[in-house]
């Protein structure tokens, strides 16, 4: 069953993929999607056996690497962050996969989509259920490959082929992260598999690593480099500019990979590791700033985003920061718990804003949109439970999480979490704002879509209806089944699978009822106020937009706080210029070229020119030429004479001097 889990899904790729043009497009639909339930099942089983029954599993398969005496195997580790994990990346991967047999009819390419979708489940179970870094490196890398294919899709897209090429580009600067983080694994402990690394934590905790004449503490190096490869996979400050982009692929893609499972890999990795993070308290505040600002960012860019699922990829960004600062101060079973419940909202969000596109000609541009509740209740119901688990409404699976990681950060009395908790509550003001921003807009507000698209406009039919219905019903309920079980106070869920050395669970049970439920009541207030603003105070808001201030403020938000100009303007131009101008003219094509084939060429050229001129035809010329080298070769040949005799009367003199003083 263990290993069940991991290759019915990579059979079925290898099936949709390579006979995907015998079975059709039904036929793929058809084994993908039971392959990929018949995981999921297995994934429950696995969560009750592993995290409910408290027994943590093994498997070593074969030997990988070996060379001396470093060993590497290719094993699996089954414990309870790995059962958690499993369960959201099949469960949202099956209602995905039935989601997409029928959000991706008619088009000619669905068995090789369907082939995509279940080899990237694959790999990213590769990546959570390794037992070793090296192995965890193979799912990372598997993952990002299957990012690439499936926002290029649709390959004769020029807009999809850049945010490809864009996400595959920023992240390889995440993988150069974990590679370092590899490699100062091994530096340290001889060995990369977790438990060998976990166990030996404090014999190297005290270690130092010289660098340029400063010394670097180790630990907190192999944190750092952890973060890095985080940052980029989950979209972190300075490395985010990927996941927005990567909404030109389908609609599907965006709620697998973008929202529930890829970008959390990042996260997962902060918690497997919170045994060298927890012994590198100095890595904890850069964890905590990082993923604050991030939140922060992305909410305030999310409001002024026009295009419906750039506004909850946006959101994704900012939940991810939520989890990351959770990782920052100590309180990994939350981030986990967030992560979890994230993965329900979030696919129903994308899955339902899919589910318009449908509807409504494939248009994503909200402005476009509006007063179509009537024509699409059922999806209007959906994104409105999403919506409001994000925004983390009362009893709702989101307020669960969300709250509990702002209450931890307070209740941690440290400056960086201070900050991160106030940060946190302007992020979820923000977040209700563009929540019910996008609901009003799309679905309430005066239509704006062309007479025959609105008269045609319906809901989606029961292949797509029921995935909606399986994730609002996590949405509802996952939060408060599961809360208690994963993030309550003495649990035991968790044993030994997550190391934490100050636990403040207790002391963000008795905060004061105002900061515990500042969160909520300033969301609340907020998402009305929304709703409100745009029903009433549109003139308003457009005369504010253009004033001078709402202009410079609405250009800063809607250009991302300029990051792409920046990266454009002093990174990408200057590397591309240094490329052609000093790389390649004066290096390759210059000095490379001179001393190397072409200048070699060139010199034999002109030298077997100059020689041929030798090669007159005139007796003298020869006999000159001869009479020459004769002599040449004769002087030559005395000199070495010479030179030999002048060495041994070099050995000789100094023995005859000391027979002389003798």
């Amino acid at each position: 069953m263990y290993i069940l889990v991991l290759f019915i899904p990579l059979l079925s790729a290898i099936i949709a993929g390579l006979f995907g043009r015998f079975i059709g497009e039904k036929g793929a639909g058809i084994i993908t999607t039971s392959c990929i339930f018949i995981s999921a099942f297995l994934s429950w089983t696995i969560f009750y056996e592993v995290g409910v029954c408290n027994t943590v599993t093994y498997i070593q398969l074969w030997n990988w690497i070996t060379s001396g005496v470093y060993s590497v195997h290719f094993g699996l580790l089954f414990d309870s962050v790995t059962a958690v994990m499993l369960i959201v990346v099949t469960s949202i991967s099956a209602v995905v996969h039935l989601y997409s047999t029928e959000y991706m009819r008619g088009d000619p390419h669905l068995p090789r989509f369907m082939s995509y979708l279940s080899i990237f489940t694959f790999f990213m179970l590769v990546l959570v259920t390794s037992d070793n870094l090296l192995q965890l490196f193979i799912g990372w890398e598997g993952v990002g490959l299957c990012s690439y294919l499936l926002i290029n899709f649709w390959f004769t897209r020029i807009q999809a082929n850049k945010s490809a090429i864009k996400a595959m580009v920023v992240n390889r600067i995440g993988d150069v992260g974990i590679a370092l983080a590899i490699f100062t694994g091994f530096y340290l402990f001889k060995s990369v598999d977790f438990n060998v690394m976990f166990s030996m934590i404090e014999q190297v905790q005290n270690d130092y690593i010289v660098f340029f004449t400063y010394p670097v503490h180790t630990l907190t190096l192999f944190a750092i480099f952890l973060l890095i490869a985080a940052v980029g996979k989950s979209a972190q400050l300075g490395l985010h500019t990927w996941l927005p982009d990567a909404m030109e692929g389908p609609t599907p893609v965006s709620a697998l990979i973008h929202a529930a499972t890829m970008v959390t890999a990042g996260v997962f990795l902060l918690i497997r590791c919170s045994t060298i993070l927890e012994f590198a308290p100095n890595a904890l505040v850069v964890v905590v700033i990082v993923g604050a600002v991030t939140a922060i960012f992305a909410a305030t860019v999310g409001l002024v985003q026009n295009d419906i699922k750039k506004v909850i990829a946006y959101s994704t960004c900012s939940q991810l920061g939520y989890m990351v600062f959770a990782c920052g101060i100590s309180n990994y079973s939350t981030s986990l718990f967030h992560l979890m419940n994230h993965a329900f909202f979030k696919a129903l969000l994308f899955l339902s804003a899919g589910s318009v596109i449908h509807a409504m000609a494939d248009e994503q541009d909200f402005r476009k949109l509006g007063a179509i509740i009537r024509a699409v209740p059922f999806t209007y119901s959906m994104m409105l439970i999403g919506s409001l688990s994000l925004m983390g409404f009362p009893f709702l699976t989101g307020y669960y999480s969300k709250d509990a990681i702002l209450e931890l950060a307070f209740s941690k009395y440290t400056i960086e979490a201070t900050f991160a908790h106030w940060i946190g509550t302007i992020s979820a003001i923000f977040t209700a704002v563009y929540s019910f921003r996008l609901i009003y807009l799309t679905f309430i507000n005066d239509s704006n879509a062309p007479q025959q698209t609105f008269k045609n406009a319906h809901d989606s039919p029961i292949a797509m209806s029921l995935p909606l219905f399986i994730l609002a019903f996590g949405s509802i309920f996952v939060g408060y089944l599961f809360k208690d079980m994963i993030i309550g106070a003495g649990t035991p869920f968790f044993l030994n699978s997550i190391y934490v050395n100050n636990v403040n669970l207790i002391e963000a049970e008795f905060l004061d009822p105002v900061i515990k439920l500042a969160p909520v009541i300033f969301s609340i207030i907020a998402a009305c106020s929304a709703m409100a603003m745009y029903h009433f105070c549109s003139l308003q808001l457009v005369t504010f937009k253009t004033s001078d201030l709402g202009m410079k403020l609405y250009t800063f938000l809607n250009n991302k706080w300029h990051f792409d100009y920046i990266y454009n303007s002093f990174i990408v131009k200057p590397t591309i210029a240094f490329g052609y101008d000093i790389s390649y003219k004066i290096i390759d094509r210059g000095l490379i070229e001179y001393i190397g084939p072409t200048g070699i060429s060139n010199l034999i050229v002109k030298f077997s020119e100059k020689t041929s001129n030798f090669q007159s035809g005139l007796v003298y010329h020869y006999a000159i030429i001869i009479f020459l080298f004769s002599t040449i070769f004769l002087t030559m040949l005395g000199f070495s004479e010479f030179v030999s005799f002048s060495a041994e009367l070099l050995l000789i003199l100094p023995v005859y001097l000391l027979f002389l003083s003798i």
